[in-house]
């Protein structure tokens, strides 16, 4: 009879590690930012003070929509701060990265390196 995938996960997690081997961190990626779309605005954010709306959908290459829906989500999280204006009469919207989402991305990549480092060393 097959095992339950919940069943092969705690025969994996209960094999011991060869010497000299260390195992990669636990799995905790900040689920939020690991999505593309996201990962792509904090991190175009990160080096750039501010980006558009339109500056960040050109960047991306991603719909209106899924822009939106993305972007919502990183300031519902306070990584992102929204700041909506008008340059005559256009509206304009302007996203700039918070000291929050700043240090959320920083431990993010800390986490994925330290990921890359544990997977070479095997």
């Amino acid at each position: 009879m097959a095992k339950s995938t919940a069943a092969r996960r705690s025969d994996a997690a209960e094999r011991p590690v060869p010497r000299g081997r260390r195992q990669p961190p636990p799995a905790q990626l900040d689920r939020l930012i690991h999505e593309r779309v996201r990962l792509g605005i904090v991190s175009a954010l990160a080096v750039n003070d501010a980006l558009t709306f339109s500056e960040l959908k050109r960047l991306l290459k991603t719909s209106d929509g899924n822009l939106s829906v993305h972007a919502r989500k990183l300031e519902h999280a306070q990584y992102i701060k929204c700041t909506k204006s008008f340059a005559g009469r256009v509206p304009q919207t302007e996203y700039r990265l918070t000291p929050a989402g700043r240090r959320a991305l920083e431990h993010y990549l800390d986490h994925m390196e330290a990921l890359i480092r544990a997977t070479r060393e095997r």
